[in-house]
């Protein structure tokens, strides 16, 4: 398996992932996303197959929709993904605190 299959297999299952527990539809997040309404749930369902990839400007718009850093999607390491996903909901001051005990 090369390096971009690996890639794409991770964003494809963390795409549908947090779709799924943000409990949107293919084609609300499609449209969301702004992606035109007639084929937004096929495009999403091709990303979540893997069978094309974003491009980074996509993967930005879902980034947004879906309140996720965009190396979420992209991280190899699961538990980094949670951390990311944490990171996003905490305050300043516990970030501070995190980034100090590094």
């Amino acid at each position: 398996m090369n390096e971009l299959t690996t890639h794409n297999q991770i964003f494809s299952r963390r795409l549908k992932e947090i779709r799924l527990a943000k409990g949107l539809s293919q084609k609300r997040l499609g449209i969301l996303a702004g992606i035109d309404e007639f084929v937004a749930s096929t495009r999403i369902n091709r990303y979540e197959k893997g069978v094309h990839q974003a491009n980074i400007e996509v993967v930005q718009q879902l980034s947004a929709v879906l309140e996720v850093p965009l190396a979420y999607f992209y991280t190899e390491d699961d538990d980094l993904a949670s951390l990311l996903l944490g990171w996003i909901k905490m305050d300043a001051e516990k970030k501070k605190r995190i980034l100090a005990l590094m």
